[in-house]
């Protein structure tokens, strides 16, 4: 395992940290059976992971390591069910919402797909479940590149070798994590030596300053956080439930041309303005809440699938009531926090928190108010073994936050998986409701009305 993923699994020793990511894709009809699991089938040998098991090393000297599953079972990944008829969405996110607070079977690997069948209209469900440790949402998205057509007869997604080989040896395994621990820092360390050195030379005090930036942004990376932003989503526990918006792209697009931010900027706002309705509908007021941000970490050449993010946590401000204000408020933190210097050191700060026993390290997590994930999605329509994709709806680990708010585009429709915690929100469909009141309010922007901001003095070079 990566530094990164053993992060996210030894996380699960606290139950409510699980790192559980489900997804349900609505098809307008159900799936040929044969065609689905061939495809499947393709799928895990394009990524041999999904073939692989965690298997504990002796004395406990390296985290689990990924190793061939010699029992692999495909049937019993791949799952087909009927829903008691009259079933609608409502019935399918049920059933996730069983999967998203279900733990795997540590003895196979960690996914599964459930084909849910008798959906009003002669419609269907693919309940689609993995380890964070698997993948992440980007990640996600590549690997569905290997099972999903673009027409309803297919796509031709050519051969692929089986590659599950079989691991190095204990022995290995051993000296290489314990090496690795620090060999990111170390080698991110000498890299910058003969730049430091020459900043030394030519300027002293910048390098200094370049220093201290650094050892700052570490800081801020790593940080304890003691105390919960919110005043009213306070309480954890193990009850989880689901909830769904759908809204137009267009008009999250349009909301964030009228600030001249980012689809992303309007996301996130919405969010914050649907979370200041919520808590001023249960008589408290909020100037800030504590967000937890993916930023990918991948990059060209990368293995398919994998965990390769970071999460971000920092305060954002909630009493901005003007949205365009808000959102620009949004995009100049948000951009800041992405050209953090210590980002590159995420798996380096990860290997850090794993020699660190895991009840020091869950307050980090249970005292963040919310995560929030935007996921490019398909553009184009996509089909499953001849079944059109209609709706897709992600949801996120809570990892110990009071909800998770992730938003996967396709084909001009954001689609939006809420992932609450009951004991922090006893209500999920009001705070749906005020969430839905947030993206309109941003959606309701008018480009044309919005006084854009002045262009930056330009200076000539001297």
């Amino acid at each position: 395992m990566t530094q990164s993923d053993l992060f996210t699994w030894s996380m699960e020793q606290d139950p409510n940290l699980r790192s559980t990511i489900v997804t349900v894709l609505v098809l307008d009809r159900e799936p040929d059976w044969d065609r689905l699991v061939r495809m499947i089938d393709r799928g895990t040998r394009a990524v041999p992971r999904f073939r692989h098991r965690l298997v504990a090393a002796p004395w406990g000297l390296t985290p689990p390591r990924w190793m061939p599953d010699p029992d692999f079972d495909l049937s019993w990944h791949v799952r087909h069910l009927a829903l008691p008829a009259p079933a609608d969405l409502s019935a399918a996110i049920e059933f996730a919402r069983t999967e998203v607070m279900s733990a795997f079977d540590p003895a196979r690997p960690l996914w599964r797909f459930t084909v849910l069948g008798g959906l009003e209209g002669g419609g269907s469900a693919l309940v689609l479940k993995v380890h964070h440790s698997l993948t992440d949402g980007v990640g996600g998205i590549e690997i569905a590149g290997e099972i999903l057509d673009f027409t309803r007869e297919g796509t031709e997604h050519g051969q692929v070798s089986d590659t599950a080989g079989s691991g190095g040896g204990v022995l290995g395994d051993i000296v290489a994590w314990n090496w690795s621990a620090g060999a990111d820092m170390v080698r991110s360390g000498l890299a910058a030596i003969p730049q430091l050195a020459r900043r030394a030379v030519t300027n002293p005090v910048g390098a200094v300053r370049d220093g201290a930036i650094l050892a700052e942004s570490l800081l801020k990376l790593a940080r304890p956080i003691t105390r919960t932003l919110s005043p009213l989503m306070t309480q954890r526990g193990l009850g989880r439930q689901l909830t769904v918006l759908d809204v137009p792209l267009a008009s999250l697009q349009r909301g964030a041309h009228a600030a001249g931010c980012t689809v992303n900027d309007a996301f996130l706002a919405s969010v914050l303005i649907g979370l200041r309705i919520y808590h001023r509908r249960h008589g408290h007021q909020v100037e800030h809440l504590r967000v937890a941000m993916p930023i990918s970490l991948r990059r060209p050449g990368d293995p398919i699938g994998g965990n390769r993010i970071t999460l971000a946590r920092f305060a954002v401000p909630v009493e901005i009531t003007a949205a365009v204000e808000l959102m620009r408020a949004l995009d100049t933190t948000v951009e800041r926090w992405r050209r953090e210097p210590a980002i590159p050191l995420s798996n380096a700060v990860a290997a850090t928190f794993n020699r660190l026993p895991v009840g020091l390290l869950t307050p980090m997590f249970k005292h963040v108010d919310f995560i929030a994930s935007d996921v490019p999605g398909s553009p184009v329509e996509l089909y499953i073994a001849g079944a059109k994709v209609e709706r897709i709806y992600p949801f996120g680990p809570t990892t110990g936050t009071a909800l998770n708010i992730t938003l996967i585009s396709h084909v001009g429709t954001c689609y939006i998986g809420i992932n609450s915690d009951t004991a922090a929100v006893p209500d999920p469909a009001q705070l749906t409701d005020c969430l839905a009141a947030g993206f309109h309010a941003v959606a309701a922007l008018d480009p044309g009305e919005v006084e854009q901001p002045a262009p930056a003095e330009q200076h000539s070079p001297t």
